[in-house]
């Protein structure tokens, strides 16, 4: 688990990466700030007294997405490289199935690493910000707070609509149910549920994740009503609304952009074969 020093170190420490290179590095500032102290997911490197790398591992069921940085008048020295070893020694000991490294698509620095190492593209994934539209909420759709009897359906929709493992998708939903930043709803359709969606509140932003409807109930329009909703939900308390979607999915991002949103920044995702 990470102290408050060492978040403000890689606070810090992304600051000026960013700045450098012009980018913009995801961290998953929701999952960092709230760490299993029985897991080692993060590896950082000082000299004196200062971060100069960090790595961290995010699991998400059977997955689990790495991502890092080094300071710029720190690299070519190799530090990177050990930290990035250090990290997989760490993915090893919890079994993960698959291994994700995530790069912004206009890092040079990234990139240039990556053609070093055993990988392939795999997807990118697009940021996306809301723009104000007006906004019709219909009342055939309804979103209300996760119970902890709705457990089983999270399971059940990250199996169908995200290809997780069972027992990957409890491990996944039982944490998820320990971060106090997320709101978690059911969506729900003429008393039956139908999917999920998770709200998480950080730096006063609003970020939409974890949004699924079961196969069989999808092309009907109850997406599109859901996520209106927790929209009109956001917007009238005055969070920015954030959320990201993959490109290979041409369905939800036409989704979003019916529903207000405009794509600001990519991240690509490479599977690691070493």
């Amino acid at each position: 688990m990470l102290n408050q020093p060492q978040l403000k170190d890689i606070e810090e420490l992304q600051r000026v990466c960013e700045a450098e290179d012009q980018i913009q590095l995801k961290l998953n500032w929701e999952m960092l700030r709230s760490r299993d102290e029985n897991e080692k997911n993060d590896f950082l490197y000082y000299e004196n007294g200062m971060l100069v790398a960090f790595v961290g591992l995010y699991g998400f069921g059977n997955k689990v997405e790495l991502c890092g940085m080094v300071r710029p008048d720190f690299r070519r020295r190799g530090i990177f490289t050990n930290l990035f070893n250090e990290a997989l020694q760490g993915i090893r000991q919890q079994n993960y199935k698959e291994i994700l490294l995530n790069a912004p698509s206009n890092s040079k620095s990234a990139k240039e690493f990556l053609k070093r190492i055993s990988c392939e593209y795999s997807i990118s994934e697009y940021q996306m910000k809301w723009s104000e539209m007006d906004l019709v909420v219909e009342e055939s759709v309804t979103i209300r707070p996760t119970l902890p009897e709705d457990l089983e359906a999270e399971i059940q929709l990250d199996v169908r609509c995200f290809g997780f493992e069972e027992m990957s998708a409890s491990e996944y939903n039982t944490r998820i149910t320990r971060d106090r930043t997320q709101k978690r709803y059911m969506i729900e359709t003429e008393g039956n549920t139908v999917g999920k969606i998770r709200v998480s509140h950080m730096d006063e932003e609003a970020w939409i994740y974890g949004f699924a409807i079961f196969p069989e109930c999808q092309g009907k329009g109850i997406g599109r009503k859901a996520l209106m909703k927790i929209i009109m939900k956001e917007h009238q308390v005055g969070y920015p609304i954030f959320l990201e979607v993959e490109a290979k999915n041409a369905h939800a991002l036409g989704l979003y952009e019916s529903c207000g949103f405009k794509s600001f920044h990519t991240q690509d995702y490479y599977i690691f074969i070493g």
